[in-house]
């Protein structure tokens, strides 16, 4: 057995999602910003050093001999000045030092010089205390006896300390930023929920005393509108069918109290005196239509329950419906003949599904239609097979016309057309032929209109299979 675990809140959700943003970008956009800033000193370091080394070549072609670097001294001192602690190295073809400045020793880098004509690297470099960026260029003259290395280096201390100090607070500010766009995040998505809560809250107020209560959906956020419409629609059909289940328990109290109160009367005047047993056995008599009329109507009641709970066919077979309704004509002929009515039937058709549910269906409607058949007329039956797959029946009979306003009411449950109530059916007939032509994938309707009603049925050839629900995992 597997346990479900509960999925997370829609606010934890978005919460997290607004973290995880958040966490991501943020980072990314520190490490541009990082990178930006170190490149930047970079390049504002190897600019200066490039305005040294152009400085220092362009004194270079004055030198004839390795003797006028000494006079020469002041020049490069004076190239130097202004340039942040510079230090300037140069050295002959041989390594020997021409040249240095006062601080760090550089002579160590003019070996690792570019071998080839002005070859340039900038690099960084550390001796014990500090740390410089460092341009090594070779640098030729005309002349075959004037190869130089010059060694370019200014100290980058105060932007190592600087970036070390920004980078400390640049990722402390995306941390604070992180938590606090969580945190944003998460008043932002209770405030967008509060129309939503708003809605649970009218829900909760609902009950079966107000099922007439709508959400008005100009009132909630766009984004809730199709949530409100659709409440609504479920409310309407939810009242709908509790009206309906209210004028059925209505219907069924109305439909057995009259038997009831037959029996209760019938058995209250026996026992008011002494009888012979042939008038008992007349009320006796009298009282079996009773019991069988209740025993009908409670039939037809868990009937159209299983089909309620069943809505769909199981043992299905292949029918001819042309044998089905001629067998049906044998057992109302009798009933026909004693009312003067004539039955007709036209075309044939097969079709597939469970033969006593489609037998009652066409025994209700036949039975119904011979009852308000009146004398000479005819019920006839039309069987036709449809272009589509389908199956058409037409049930039709001669008589007094129903008016428009029962037509869509005459499937219901305990509905009559006769206000009166009278004796004959509890109301049922056509509403188990309905139940049983749904579940068989069909459909049902009626038309009355110049002295003629008819009765429309379809049915697919081959109703869908049947959907088992699916088991709960735990």
């Amino acid at each position: 057995m597997r346990l479900l675990r509960r999925p997370l809140s829609l606010a934890l959700r978005l919460t997290l999602l607004f973290g995880i943003a958040a966490a991501t970008v943020f980072p990314v956009f520190g490490w541009i910003i990082s990178q930006s800033t170190e490149r930047h000193f970079a390049a504002e370091d190897t600019r200066e050093l490039e305005i040294i080394a152009r400085a220092v070549q362009d004194v270079l072609p004055r030198v004839r001999a390795t003797e006028d670097f000494t006079s020469l001294e002041q020049r490069f001192d004076d190239i130097l000045v202004g340039h942040h602690s510079a230090s300037l190295h140069i050295a002959g073809k041989d390594g020997q030092t021409l040249y240095a400045s006062p601080g760090p020793d550089l002579s160590a880098l003019a070996q690792v010089a570019d071998s080839r004509s002005n070859g340039t690297s900038v690099r960084q470099w550390s001796d014990a205390k500090h740390t410089y960026r460092v341009l090594i260029r070779s640098a030729r003259k005309d002349t075959t006896e004037g190869a130089y290395t010059l060694v370019v280096a200014v100290p980058i201390d105060i932007h190592l300390r600087f970036l070390v100090a920004f980078r400390r607070t640049l990722w402390f500010m995306i941390a604070c930023s992180i938590f606090v766009m969580g945190l944003m995040g998460w008043i932002a998505v209770r405030q967008g929920h509060a129309p939503l809560h708003d809605i649970v809250a009218r829900i909760r107020r609902i009950s079966a005393n107000e099922l007439n209560t709508r959400l008005p959906p100009e009132s909630v956020p766009y984004e809730l509108r199709d949530l409100a419409v659709s409440f609504n629609e479920m409310l309407q059909r939810i009242d709908a069918a509790f009206h309906r289940l209210v004028d059925f328990n209505a219907d069924i109290a109305h439909e057995l109290r009259t038997p009831i109160t037959n029996l209760m009367t019938q058995t209250q005047v026996a026992l008011s005196r002494a009888r012979t047993i042939d008038e008992y056995r007349e009320i006796l008599y009298s009282n079996m239509e009773e019991y069988e009329r209740m025993a009908q109507m409670v039939s037809d009641m868990l009937f159209l329950a299983q089909t309620d709970n069943r809505p769909q066919t199981e043992n299905i077979t292949e029918l001819d419906l042309a044998a089905e309704v001629q067998a049906l004509f044998d057992y109302y002929e009798g009933w026909a003949e004693e009312r003067g009515v004539a039955l007709a039937l036209d075309g044939a058709a097969t079709v597939s599904g469970e033969r006593p549910m489609l037998r009652r269906a066409l025994g209700n409607l036949l039975s119904n239609a011979i009852r308000h058949t009146p004398a000479r007329g005819t019920v006839r039956v039309e069987l036709n097979a449809e272009h589509d797959g389908e199956i058409g029946i037409v049930v039709e009979n001669t008589g007094p016309e129903i008016a428009p306003e029962h037509l869509p009411k005459l499937f219901d449950r305990f509905y009559r057309v006769d206000p009166s109530r009278q004796r004959g059916g509890a109301g049922l007939g056509l509403a188990i032929v309905k139940s049983i032509i749904e579940a068989h994938g069909g459909k049902i309707g009626v038309t009355s209109a110049a002295g003629c009603t008819k009765f429309h049925i379809t049915l697919p050839k081959r109703p869908a299979p049947i959907r088992k629900p699916q088991q709960e995992q735990l």
